[in-house]
């Protein structure tokens, strides 16, 4: 299931990587009239060309929990896969001149719209119907599948700056390449089994139960299916009777809750304006701004930038997330971005005897690259020499971008989905995708004028962001790793720890009940649970 689906998470990878190498190349350039425009005029229709995807992804992802809720997860994806393929059929037919750029800004708007709902539904689709025992590293792939769609991208730029350098190919190839993804995910969806959650949500309990023996690879006798069946729908009980009456003031309001959108809408900004997406939208200027002078150059530079961000966020996920912590890993993560830690204590059990060095090597990274940036200003070589000094900005990049996986990468998105309690969930998340599309929309579309208005400050910049804003603001948050999500409202004060025990204390005999179900039928276990839990 996670293959199938996550084909459209690798189709949000590629479609935000490879606008960025497509407007670098003279064909382009030629095509569209901007071989002699200025570079306000260059810079404007470049970072449209970005930015309109994010634009549209801002309304997909929100449209997407209305339609899901309506239809269900698998034939939202199947209806968002459509409409991407209806924009990525409008950018691959563009001609030249100004009818065909139009095109591709709106094939790109409704392009948008089909990856914004895709990758708002396809992990909750995903986690829905994955087993606990590996829901989290399933989840986790998410990041995985993005690095690997960036990488391509990267990648079929640079074989098209090898091979095709004149005509409508060198933007066909790369936009008509999106149909693959998104095919598969269109085709193979339709074989997949709708989630059982959203089943029994909607009063289907018996399909639901079936799917989700099958999803288990056991039988609707099963009793270990009808247990975790039973749960489901006590869940779907409890969500119910915890939105009952839900406000949006409360909602947003009520004790312990304002902080908490806070923190997803602070978190989700720093994660954007950290200098990273910025590097992943606009990698070939980026590496055209440090002195690997011609496209091919540039666009050799950010494949491997790809390919050290699908190594390093693939080493975090599958070994590290769970021993630095959320915490201390965006901590961590930031410092290591751009500041050296200091010498304090840590805790043990987040403390790990990697991070010293990492940080001492790798603390001032952006400062570092900006000053070399200004002591040796990069030189226009038509030969493809790469100067030392311009080797060693991308070494330092691609530091940089190591620092990003092993925290402010995935993290943001766990730590979100750790703070919200089930009343108030559906608003977090709603809130934290959205503000992190408009967020990704904005960074997309001023980077441009940023490379070419500070030059060796935009660095600076982003370091300074890393010191004064990362760090600071993962240092502030309160660790969520090993704690429940009923311990949440502990942490932010919406509950007194006296209070929740005496809650704790009520539902004791409903835990204490469920010995007596292992000695009933399969039924009766299904039923019991069931009536425990609405009791």
């Amino acid at each position: 299931l996670a293959c199938t689906v996550y084909w459209g998470i690798f189709l949000f990878g590629y479609d935000t990587g490879v606008a960025g190498g497509v407007i670098t190349t003279t064909a382009f350039k030629t095509a569209f009239d901007l071989t002699h425009a200025s570079t306000a005029e260059v810079n404007n229709v470049s970072s449209n060309v970005v930015a309109v995807l994010q634009g549209g992804a801002f309304f997909g992802a929100l449209g997407s929990a209305p339609t899901s809720n309506a239809i269900g997860r698998k034939w939202t994806l199947l209806s968002f896969a459509l409409v991407f393929l209806i924009g990525a059929a409008l950018q691959t037919a563009a001609g030249s001149g100004t009818k065909g750029l139009n095109m591709i800004y709106v094939g790109r708007v409704i392009a948008g719209v089909g990856i914004g709902g895709i990758s708002a539904v396809a992990p909750a689709y995903v986690s829905e119907c994955a087993p606990k025992q590996v829901r989290g590293r399933i989840t986790g792939l998410f990041q995985i599948w993005v690095a690997c769609g960036v990488l391509v991208s990267y990648f079929v730029n640079y074989g098209i700056s090898l091979h095709v350098h004149s005509g409508p190919r060198v933007w066909r190839i790369p936009f008509g390449i999106q149909f693959i993804p998104a095919g598969l995910l269109a085709i193979g969806v339709v074989f997949c089994r709708e989630s059982p959650r959203y089943l029994a949500k909607a009063g289907k309990t018996e399909e639901a139960l079936r799917n989700l023996a099958w999803y288990r690879g056991t039988t609707v006798e099963d009793i270990d299916t009808r247990q975790e069946m039973a749960e489901i729908e006590a869940t779907i009980i409890e969500d119910a009777e915890a939105r009952a009456g839900l406000g949006w003031k409360e909602a947003f309001f009520g004790p312990g809750n304002f902080i908490r959108f806070v923190i997803a809408i602070v978190i989700f900004m720093l994660q954007q304006f950290c200098g990273q997406n910025s590097i992943s939208y606009y990698a070939p200027t980026i590496f055209k701004s440090i002195g690997y002078s011609g496209t091919t150059p540039a666009l050799l530079a950010s494949g491997v930038y790809g390919v050290v961000k699908v190594v390093s966020t693939s080493i975090f996920i599958f070994f590290f997330v769970e021993k630095f912590g959320r915490k201390w890993s965006l901590f961590f993560g930031g410092k290591l971005q751009a500041q050296p830690l200091s010498s304090g204590k840590r805790d043990a059990e987040t403390e790990h005897p990697v991070l010293l060095p990492l940080a001492l090597a790798m603390g001032t990274l952006f400062y570092i690259v900006g000053a070399i940036f200004k002591t040796h200003p990069p030189v226009v070589n038509t030969t493809g020499y790469v100067a030392p000094a311009s080797r060693a900005m991308a070494g330092l990049i691609y530091l940089y971008c190591v620092a990003y996986s092993f925290g402010w990468g995935p993290l943001p998105w766990v730590y979100v989905s750790d703070i919200f309690p089930n009343r108030t969930r559906h608003y977090g998340l709603a809130v934290a995708s959205a503000s992190q599309w408009l967020f990704n929309f904005t960074i997309s579309k001023v980077t441009p004028f940023m490379e070419t208005g500070l030059g060796y400050k935009l660095f600076i910049t982003f370091a300074t962001i890393n010191i004064l804003g990362m760090a600071t603001f993962a240092y502030l948050i309160p660790e969520t790793k090993g704690k429940s999500l009923e311990e949440m409202d502990i942490l932010f004060g919406s509950i007194s720890v006296a209070d929740r025990m005496r809650d704790i204390q009520k539902a004791e005999q409903v835990v204490d009940g469920q010995a007596h179900i292992e000695r009933g039928t399969p039924d009766e276990k299904a039923t019991v649970s069931m009536e425990e839990h609405k009791a």
